[in-house]
């Protein structure tokens, strides 16, 4: 008996998921040559863009000619015009202070009292000791009077008589050594009132009243700073000399003090001290400018940003200080041609004001200088420029 043949049918979707299939091979394909299409079209454009593609991005700034100030900014030190130590001549205890710790004085202001009474008892001691000497001295010229008369009588010897002369004599030393006394005496008692030496400011009492000091100590009573007028002393490099020398013998050079963004004012004075030598650690030479400090703005040993102007340069061709690069043969400054191509200059830099350089050589007003970008330059290459940071740091400035 022959078997019945059964055919078995294709499971329901499968043809479904071969249409599937060539569906996403389709786009697969159709991503592909997309992707191919715009390399191609990409690649030409590069090839359009030509030169910049190759060419390295600079900034640049335009070199100008001006008047040039040559002025060096630093830091001064502040320092008074004249500073005494105060101290005691004699010996003996303070009984009083006559100022209050701060205040100004003027020269002969009473400041200290030492205890007198040693020096009164001294003084007046000297002063009976003269008395003394003095009535012997009358003794004595009346005593050479008369053995001059009985002389001239051949009544006495010549040894009587000069030995009454001699005592005269040193009866008049006597009493001029008691005047001396005195005049000690006197000076001692005049000591235990201590008086301000020149005028000025006070600092803290450093010997306070009822302590025991010595005469002639070390030991300052108190610190007098004269302030009015005070002085401000600034180094400067020696590279500097010639240009003070020069605008010394001119007509003199002018120190200026900005205080305004403390809340101060603006002060100039002449510079009246150049010192005789230069500092060979630092290189550098002193200058002191003399201020009037009417308002007590300035204090001994305050730091100050100070300003020395040295002289002009006129007609100067300057450039931004980024300009300027050093190299092996010295300084150099990247020009863009006509072309845009980099051309490497040497300059040298007449002065440099941290912002702006002076210089002289192969640069000049009107031409292109690379401030930015040099790292990425050599001499030749071609370069463009792209200001475009420039223009929005102005864009961001002005709103």
């Amino acid at each position: 008996m022959q078997e019945p043949e059964f055919t078995v049918p294709a499971p329901v979707g499968v043809g479904r998921v071969k249409a599937g299939k060539w569906l996403i091979g389709g786009i697969a394909l159709i991503a592909v040559l997309g992707a191919f299409a715009y390399m191609n079209h990409s690649g030409s454009s590069t090839a359009q863009r030509g030169p910049r593609s190759t060419a390295a991005p600079v900034r640049v700034a335009v070199a100008e000619r001006r008047d040039v100030s040559v002025v060096e900014r630093t830091i001064g030190t502040v320092l008074a015009n004249t500073a005494v130590q105060v101290t005691a001549r004699v010996q003996g205890v303070i009984d009083r202070a006559h100022f209050q710790e701060g205040e100004f004085v003027k020269a002969g202001d009473l400041l200290f009292e030492i205890d007198p009474r040693a020096y009164q008892a001294a003084l007046a001691q000297a002063k009976a000791q003269l008395a003394k000497d003095q009535a012997q001295l009358q003794n004595a010229v009346n005593n050479e009077k008369r053995l001059r008369a009985v002389y001239e009588q051949r009544l006495t010897s010549m040894e009587a008589l000069d030995a009454a002369i001699a005592a005269t004599g040193s009866a008049t030393a006597s009493v001029a050594s008691d005047q001396a006394a005195i005049d000690i005496a006197q000076l001692n008692l005049d000591y235990t009132r201590v008086r301000a030496p020149i005028s000025g400011k006070t600092g803290p009492i450093l010997v306070q009243p009822g302590n025991l000091v010595t005469n002639n100590s070390t030991a300052a009573l108190v610190t007098i700073n004269q302030i009015q007028p005070i002085k401000v002393s600034v180094s400067l490099p020696q590279s500097d000399l010639p240009r003070i020398q020069a605008r010394a013998s001119a007509g003199g050079l002018t120190a200026s003090v900005d205080q305004r963004s403390e809340g101060g004012g603006q002060y100039s004075a002449p510079v009246d001290f150049v010192s005789n030598r230069v500092d060979g650690t630092t290189g550098t030479i002193e200058l002191r400018a003399t201020f009037a400090n009417s308002d007590s703005s300035f204090v001994p040993g305050q730091l100050v940003d100070v300003t020395v102007e040295l002289g002009e340069i006129a007609n100067a061709t300057v450039v931004p200080r980024e300009a300027v690069n050093s190299g092996p043969d010295g300084l150099y400054a990247y020009a863009v041609t006509a072309d845009n191509r980099a051309e490497q200059r040497s300059v040298t830099v007449l002065f440099d004001d941290g912002t702006s350089d002076a210089i002289e050589g192969n640069v000049h007003p009107g031409d292109q200088v690379i401030i930015d970008g040099q790292l990425r330059i050599v001499p030749g290459i071609a370069v463009y420029v792209d200001n475009a940071r420039d223009k929005k740091t102005d864009a961001v400035a002005s709103q």
